[in-house]
């Protein structure tokens, strides 16, 4: 009896372990990092702006790239190692502050740069969604914590809304693809305890609704005529 204990013991350590590498794997792939250049990528390779010169893609890719990967990773990287952090400290509510100004910043030199390249709207209004989350996780992160993972499926998830409307496809498929990548993904953040399920939820929505709000062209062209009159 007592080795059967300790059998079901070693395996249930085994198994705990196992989880949560195969959850912080999800979480290292999955980065709020990577979420807008993965967006771009979908969108030239599986919509219809895969027609567009592979020059123009790759320029464009490079420039999401430099920006909201690149960037934002050295940047972050110079300042944990200037002030003596590990990059796990960095999830410490107090100390999240500098990595988002750093973040904010190179997103606006993006979005500038795309402009001055007249990249259409539905394009920079991807990384635009991003800033907005960004800005909203800056203000929230003053009294709580929400998940920027979370925040950025769900930012894929309103795009693919958003996209379906303006393109003119069915989204279903992808749909169930990615809210089961979001739930997948919610749940690894939630088992290496760094959120819980009100932070995950609460980013997930903050995502859907700012992606919505700016790339949806019902939803974002009825807020202009009520901005504008």
């Amino acid at each position: 009896m007592g080795e059967e204990t300790k059998d079901k013991v070693t395996h249930h350590i085994i198994a705990d372990r196992t989880m949560i590498r195969t959850a912080k794997v999800v979480s290292g792939i999955l980065t709020p990092f990577s979420i807008p250049f993965l967006a771009f990528l979908v969108l030239f390779l599986f919509s219809y702006l895969r027609i567009m010169p592979l020059a123009y893609k790759l320029i464009v890719l490079g420039i999401v790239y430099c920006f909201t990967i690149l960037m934002p990773t050295i940047t972050i990287f110079l300042f944990s190692k200037i002030n003596g952090f590990a990059l796990q400290d960095l999830s410490d509510r107090k100390k999240r502050y500098v990595p988002f100004i750093l973040t904010i910043t190179s997103y606006i030199f993006c979005l500038l740069m795309m402009h001055r390249l007249n990249i259409p709207w539905y394009m920079t209004g991807i990384i635009l969604a991003a800033l907005i989350m960004q800005l909203i996780s800056v203000v929230v992160n003053l009294k709580w914590k929400l998940s920027e993972h979370m925040a950025g499926m769900g930012g894929i998830v309103g795009g693919l809304l958003s996209f379906s409307s303006l393109f003119g496809y069915n989204p279903v498929w992808w749909l169930c693809i990615f809210i089961l990548i979001a739930g997948v993904l919610g749940s690894a953040r939630i088992i290496l305890k760094h959120h819980t399920l009100g932070e995950v939820l609460f980013g997930f929505a903050v995502g859907f609704v700012c992606t919505m709000l700016v790339l949806h062209p019902v939803i974002s062209n009825s807020l202009f005529r009520i901005f504008l009159f």
